[in-house]
């Protein structure tokens, strides 16, 4: 009776809280006797504003992979925490007039409210939150043991200053001059800054890359950042000075017709003449209010100015003019770089600019240099004395060996990757656990004294001062040195948000230890993660970021492998026209575009938006969000609800129905295997409209193992049928396996196209020939091809015939 009234029409509401609640109870095995799986999803940070439905994009993915992997027999790890401390959180609660500590628990409770809703297997035992002194202890210890090996040090340096945050920004913080999260202008500041030797790691960075089952496009990314360049070290000379300048082609050192200096060059004081340095200070000056990405944007105006000095060629003497200009950085290479305008086209619209000498010096072998633009390309010198003739392979080699002989180089490499700063000038963070002594220097707080708690305080407004909150709390900063017992001073500047997420993947199995970061039978059996999904937007800095952590714990003793991810899948964005600009973009609160799951809950349910999450598309692209398509899961949700509760349906089946469906099972795994659930879903569609087309009886058997398979996507319908119907446990059941010899059907369903218009479907034998199959199809559209002609004939194999006509 139950089903008899519940069959016409799926609602969820009345059974998706039962299933919700069960599904809170799910635990990971920990006899570790199981072959293990661990998904893990970059952690959200819990904003104000909760979840969207592009953040369901890729919670959904990850859970349809746990839970294939949980029914094929594997111990599965699904963990989910929060990244709670950093800027977001700190700006967003001093909006509201509000403690971080109040806002962020606050917004937990929300996000894991939403998340429980989506129906995901998360063992919430292993629940972990950056801001618990239980767990930031481990990451001071961490930046503790990497400060005792010589990776963290201080420095006084430039950085992105928010002049409305009040402290120090990443160069990703800054879009087109202005802060990311307020977008007041940033200015360059020199602040005491501790860093991390980040740089020490970019080899093993980059040929790590190699080893790992990661998107080309991602892998690309990471290897422009670190940016590895091979080449010689140059110094030009005259009686006075001396200017050693990095290049990748120092075989085009004969087309060097000026030097062009970083603002910031450490030298440059007694470089610049009398005369010119009223107009360098005034150049400075201005440079110093641009950050570096402005800096470097490639269709921006060059602008420098003449230093009124010269150096002179090492290769031929010739004299060359000096220049200060903001396109070069002062920690790529050595600050310094030789200007080639003939060969590199920022030199080439400075040369225009100033009216420099732009020299020729590479021929092209088959273009014609037309002198409109520099030429980048290869081919052999000219113009270079005993060198011309020369490819640029035997150029290099050549020109570097003379280099040397002459005491005028050496061959060198450098990478674009630089140092990472490490401290922020702000209350809501991890508290740096280094203490400054008189006595003893900047000493490390001893393992037995962490964690260094974020002291509890009403007002934690910045300073403004270039000083974090904390170093006006004298009673919190005022201590004694770990090593003398004299009095001394903590440090004051706290970590990054990055901090916390750099290495909770290794916390996850086990958190909460007391004693240790983790346990070294944890490591082994659960590390690496065998599937790390998140968003495009964190190919770069996070993922460099928890690489170089556990390069460095691995070399330090404390991880046996040191690639923290196997495999990395990153979900496209999902996007929505927005009210305020009228296009199409990136789902924001600040657009107005956001779509709230919560409403698309009540009025769906879980399972209508977990399956339009994933049929939107090809999970790895960007894409457009549109409320209609909803409907359309909602009638294949009802069809298929309704179809295998008809008692009428079931009974004992067909030998033709029995290969299709596992024909199914087979196209469904295999799509799932290519991480295309979208394509997947489109097979479930055809499935179930051929065996209600056709009436088919289903057995105890063929229900059963669909819904098994369809469970992953829509959980709550397959479990509340499969309990009902035949007292079965979702999570108990094995993953569906298929007949390969049944799996190959003996006929299929055709679909025939005109111009890309369905016209007609014929079922045919999969034993026929492309030609045979052209030849049936056309037959079989007789109406629409009379008085036409056949442009050409589209086969898509077994699956569709369009004729062009």
């Amino acid at each position: 009776k139950y089903f008899r009234k519940l069959k016409v029409e799926y609602k969820p509401n009345n059974i998706e809280k039962k299933w919700q609640d069960k599904w809170q109870n799910f635990k990971v095995d920990n006899s570790k006797t199981k072959p293990k799986y661990y998904c893990l999803d970059m952690f959200p940070y819990p904003s104000g504003s909760g979840l969207h439905v592009g953040h369901w994009r890729g919670y959904v993915f990850s859970d349809v992979y746990s839970r294939r992997k949980l029914l094929e027999g594997y111990n599965v790890l699904h963990p989910m925490g929060w990244d709670a401390f950093g800027l977001p959180a700190e700006n967003a609660a001093l909006k509201e007039g509000i403690h971080p500590k109040v806002s962020t628990a606050r917004n937990i409770a929300t996000f894991k409210k939403q998340l429980q809703e989506i129906g995901a297997i998360y063992d919430w035992s292993k629940e972990l939150d950056t801001t618990d002194p239980n767990y930031y202890k481990w990451t001071q210890w961490i930046f503790t043991k990497m400060f005792k090996a010589g990776l963290a040090y201080q420095s006084e340096m430039p950085i992105n200053w928010c002049s409305s945050c009040l402290t120090g920004l990443a160069n990703e913080e800054v879009i087109n001059g202005s802060c990311e999260r307020c977008g007041s202008n940033v200015e360059q500041k020199k602040i005491r800054q501790w860093v991390l030797q980040i740089t020490k790691y970019a080899e093993k960075l980059l040929t790590g890359l190699d080893t790992l089952n990661w998107s080309e496009r991602v892998k690309s990314m990471q290897r422009n950042w670190i940016g590895k360049s091979t080449g010689a070290y140059i110094n030009f000379k005259n009686k006075d000075k001396e200017i050693k300048v990095f290049t990748t082609c120092p075989d085009t050192i004969y087309g060097v017709s000026f030097i062009v200096l970083a603002p910031e060059y450490k030298e440059l004081d007694s470089i610049v003449t009398n005369e010119q340095k009223e107009l360098v200070a005034n150049y400075l000056k201005a440079a110093a209010l641009k950050v570096e990405r402005e800096r470097l944007i490639d269709t921006k105006e060059k602008t420098g100015v003449f230093t009124g000095s010269y150096v002179f060629n090492p290769i031929n003497n010739q004299p060359i003019g000096i220049y200060v200009a903001d396109y070069v950085l002062a920690h790529y290479g050595t600050g310094a770089v030789m200007g080639v305008p003939a060969h590199c086209q920022r030199d080439f619209d400075f040369a225009k600019k100033y009216n420099l000498p732009i020299i020729q010096v590479i021929k092209p072998d088959l273009e014609v240099y037309d002198h409109t633009k520099a030429y980048e390309g290869d081919g052999r010198l000219i113009n270079s004395g005993n060198f011309t003739g020369l490819n640029l392979v035997e150029a290099k080699t050549e020109i570097i060996k003379y280099l040397i002989n002459i005491n005028a180089g050496q061959e060198h490499t450098s990478y674009k990757l630089r140092d990472w700063i490490f401290s922020r000038q702000r209350y809501w963070g991890e508290p740096i656990p280094l203490v400054h002594c008189l006595k003893c220097g900047v000493v490390a707080v001893p393992d037995s004294q962490l964690p260094v708690m974020l002291p509890e305080v009403e007002k934690y407004e910045p300073t403004g001062t270039g000083e974090s909150p904390l170093a006006g709390i004298d009673e919190w900063v005022n201590t004694n040195c770990p090593e003398c017992g004299e009095a001394a001073k903590r440090e004051t500047n706290t970590m990054p948000q990055w901090a916390g997420s750099c290495w909770y993947f290794l916390r996850y199995p086990n958190p909460d230890l007391k004693n240790e970061p983790f346990l070294q039978e944890d490591l082994k059996y659960w590390l690496p993660v065998d599937l790390y999904v998140g968003g495009i937007e964190h190919a770069i800095l996070h993922l460099l970021y928890a690489r170089f952590y556990t390069k460095v714990l691995f070399d330090l003793g404390y991880l046996p492998f040191d690639e923290p991810f196997t495999q990395l899948f990153n979900q496209g964005m999902v996007c929505k026209l927005s009210e305020k600009t009228g296009h199409v973009e990136k789902m924001s609160k600040s657009k107005g575009n956001v779509v709230n799951p919560d409403e698309i809950v009540k009025k769906y349910g879980v399972d209508v938006l977990r399956m339009y999450i994933l049929f939107m598309g090809p999970p790895e692209l960007d894409c457009e969000w549109q409320d209609n398509g909803l409907e359309g899961i909602k009638r294949f949700i009802n069809r298929l609800w309704s179809y295998l509760l008809d008692d009428t349906n079931h009974g004992a089946e067909t030998e033709e129905t029995t290969r299709r469906v596992h024909y199914f099972l087979k196209e469904f795994s295999d799509r799932l295997d290519n991480y295309k659930p979208n394509t997947a879903i489109s097979a479930a569609m055809e499935w179930l409209n051929e065996m209600i087309d056709k009436k088919a009886k289903l057995s105890k058997d063929t229900i059963i193992k669909v819904l098994t398979t369809l469970s992953i996507m829509v959980p709550y319908l397959a479990s509340e049928i499969l309990e009902n119907l035949y007292s079965i446990n979702l999570l108990e059941q094995k993953w569906p396996s298929y007949d390969p010899q049944l799996a190959e059907l003996q006929t299929i369903k055709l679909t025939i196209q005109v111009n890309g218009k369905t016209r007609n479907f014929i079922n045919i034998n999969n034993n026929l020939d492309e030609q045979e199959i052209i030849d049936l199809a056309q037959k079989s559209i007789p109406n629409y091809l009379k008085d036409s002609t056949i442009k050409k004939t589209i086969y898509v194999p077994l699956r569709l015939v369009n004729f062009v006509v």
